[in-house]
């Protein structure tokens, strides 16, 4: 068994079962990613039940945009598939495909360092905030707090070797925070 509290960085949130499907045990779960085709192809999930990491074989997967139609081994009645929904589903983080210089996994900038355009050193990732309305890097320089909307436009480059992180933020952004 796993512990997602022991084992958090080892793995990584997939999705979540958000309902069944039918009435032999299939489930709908809903992909967090941006790209839901890759997962395709997978032959096990891990199902967080109660902060434990339960492996789980699967049968057939059938991806339907950002949603998917899970067959389970073992899960052969509807009763049983009630008991997963609502819950995270997790795949260890070797899974998870490369990505291009300028896009992240939002847990592999954590600690990163992040040098401005205008403005230089100024700080370190603390933390990847996701809000409804929009994502926020939270950057520590020292105990203060600077937010920065995460967009494209404003990632100008990351560099996973030297574990630093490029942004190119509007004028005034950084100031608000600084002076």
């Amino acid at each position: 068994m796993y512990n997602l509290n022991t084992d958090k960085d080892k793995y990584f949130c997939l999705g979540k079962i958000i309902k069944t499907h039918g009435y032999r045990g299939e489930l709908v779960i809903f992909l967090e990613t941006d790209s839901p085709e890759t997962y395709h192809d997978l032959d096990m999930i891990f199902i967080n039940m109660d902060q434990s990491l339960v492996p789980w074989f699967i049968m057939n997967i059938d991806i339907r945009g950002d949603q998917a139609i899970l067959k389970l081994e073992d899960i052969t009645e509807l009763e049983q598939a009630r008991d997963l929904v609502k819950k995270d589903i997790y795949l260890p983080i070797e899974k998870l495909g490369k990505l291009s210089e300028t896009t992240f996994y939002f847990h592999e900038v954590i600690g990163y360092k992040v040098i401005d355009d205008a403005h230089g050193d100024i700080g370190v990732v603390d933390e990847i905030l996701e809000r409804p309305e929009q994502e926020l890097i939270r950057i520590m320089k020292g105990n203060k707090e600077i937010l920065v909307p995460l967009t494209d436009e404003m990632i100008r480059k990351l560099d996973r070797k030297k574990g630093i992180l490029y942004l190119n933020t509007p004028p005034g952004l950084i100031d608000l925070y600084l002076d």
